[in-house]
């Protein structure tokens, strides 16, 4: 296996992969970036952040789809010390907006014309306020940085610009910057979803993103030889950690995929042998659901975890058998501490499917019940972690960092689980999508997990709603497979009585041809609640 490296920062790592020359690190299109160039690529961006005016600590905004100018911006920042604050490509302006308040952002790296959308015209149209910034309402943002078509009427400076004007910093003081760095420094701030209310700015030091990272990595037994598409958006800890920093680790060279297109993904594999896939399980009913799959040579692929969501029930081995994966695992983590399982080496396919792996070394779990008590194997209850890449806390928020961590360091994730005879752990739900239909409590994964043994089901999505004899019952959302022979919801609905106890079988069932998505493919309940109450 290939040596992953041992560095410890942002800048040790990239000065640490230069003996890799020019071993392709980016290949983007027609281009080739090498590990050489871009260490080259990543100083620039350092001198541009330095000769605005950057210096440690503060923080850099990046927004933008997955390509070669969001890794350097990131990197370049996190090089002189600057934690970035990845913002999600779907936000509203408002959403936006409140992340760069609440992290008092300095700067902002922008793709203001991916998909037409114009965020800067979005943020302006958001915040309201005075202010000498380049937007009014958003006095600490003193700089924002356009990379790649400016939208129409946009007139910002451009990354050219930026990159222009760092060329006045001198070696020693880029180096001087670079060598302040420490592992225990703030690397990234994550914002959580906000799904329930303001969304919390996750922090992780040098060491902790490079931990996550070698713990994935290792898991994946990633290699030089690797080539890596990497799906997963750069703004989320799957497509940043487990994606771009554990191929910087390995010497893997990274394939960024700004969105999915099936047949586009299918082309990209075939022509560039592409070995690492991972992704929501989306990505990967998409591809096996293409009309042509059969005529594209998908052979090179090796190893995927399909993760974040739960999986229709023959996916696993669909995408061995059809789509010729080797090894296909799962993994469990969050914002607080993006990699804490990871299915073992060699392990079975059906336990694999079944469980998302033990603790990654580093990390600690537990799983508890109402009263903070350890329950038996088996037994459903709260997942709690601990260990090094846990996050550091919520900048700026100790109120919600001491509700979340308790005194002996054990993160309350929220999610409900039990660990196996073999330590790996099965994900069961979120203890706040949980709801009592008659004072018995419902899961909304275990009804949805009935569901996807239907032959006819893709994905589903259960809720509560309210109810007058009950107070709340369930309903589930639910796409069917293309192509595959359809189903009424009496049918469906005979299918879970079959399997489920009376009070968790769905009182309705809705169909729907796709689900209110985040940028890392989870369905979105809150939007399915609000909908229900409308």
């Amino acid at each position: 296996m290939t040596r992953l490296s041992t560095a410890q920062t942002i800048p040790a790592l990239l000065r640490d992969q230069v003996r890799l020359g020019d071993h392709p690190a980016v290949i983007e299109g027609e281009t080739a970036t090498s590990y050489e160039t871009l260490h080259e690529k990543v100083r620039a961006a350092a001198r541009g952040y330095l000769a605005r005016g950057i210096r440690h600590g503060d923080r850099v905004a990046v927004w933008a789809p997955n390509r070669l100018e969001f890794i350097v911006a990131m990197l370049g920042a996190q090089y002189v010390g600057a934690p970035v604050v990845p913002l999600n490509t779907r936000y509203t302006g408002h959403e936006a907006a409140t992340i760069l308040q609440r992290s008092r952002a300095s700067i902002l790296v922008v793709d203001d014309g991916f998909l037409g959308r114009g965020f800067t015209r979005m943020l302006e149209a958001a915040v309201d306020g005075g202010g000498d910034g380049p937007i009014a309402g958003l006095p600490h943002l003193r700089t924002i940085v356009r990379i790649g078509q400016p939208a129409a009427g946009e007139n910002r400076p451009s990354w050219e610009d930026f990159l222009a004007a760092g060329s006045a910093v001198s070696d020693a003081d880029l180096d001087a910057a670079a060598d302040r760095v420490t592992p225990d420094d703030v690397d990234d701030i994550l914002y959580t979803s906000g799904t329930t209310g303001l969304p919390k700015g996750v922090m992780s030091a040098h060491r902790q993103t490079i931990g996550v990272a070698y713990a994935w990595a290792s898991g994946a037994e990633l290699t030089e030889d690797d080539r890596y598409a990497i799906v997963n958006p750069f703004f989320h800890g799957f497509g940043y950690k487990a994606g771009m920093i554990s191929s910087l680790l390995a010497g893997t060279t990274i394939y960024p995929v700004p969105t999915l297109d099936t047949t586009a993904m299918l082309e990209l594999i075939q022509s560039e042998r592409i070995t690492v896939l991972p992704g929501v399980p989306t990505v990967f009913t998409s591809l096996l659901d293409h009309p042509r799959l059969s005529e594209y040579d998908t052979s090179s692929l090796r190893f995927a975890i399909a993760g974040a969501t739960t999986a229709p029930e023959t996916l696993f081995r669909d995408m061995v058998h059809v789509l010729g994966f080797e090894r296909v695992a799962q993994a469990y983590g969050l914002t607080e501490c993006v990699v804490a399982t990871l299915s073992r080496h060699g392990e079975d396919l059906e336990h694999a499917k079944q469980t998302t792996g033990p603790a990654v070394p580093g990390i600690e779990i537990r799983v508890v019940d109402a009263d903070g008590e350890d329950v038996d194997t088996g037994v459903d209850g709260e997942i709690l972690l601990r260990g090094d890449n846990v996050m550091l806390g919520y900048f700026e928020d100790e109120e919600a960092t001491r509700a979340a961590v308790d005194g002996d360091g054990w993160f309350r994730t929220g999610d409900v689980g039990r660990l196996d005879e073999h330590g790996c752990l099965k994900i069961t739900d979120r203890l706040k999508d949980m709801f009592i239909v008659g004072g018995f409590n419902v899961y909304p994964a275990e009804v949805e997990n009935a569901l996807r043994q239907h032959p006819s089901v893709n994905e589903s999505a259960v809720i509560g709603v309210e109810d007058a004899r009950l107070g709340t019952v369930g309903r589930a959302y639910v796409a069917l497979l293309h192509g595959a022979e359809p189903v009424d919801a009496e049918a469906l609905t005979a299918f879970c009585r079959e399997r489920l106890a009376n009070f968790k079988v769905p009182r309705e069932i809705v169909f729907v041809e796709e689900f209110p998505r985040n940028g890392a493919g989870k369905i979105l309940k809150t939007e399915l609640r609000q909908v229900s109450a409308s």
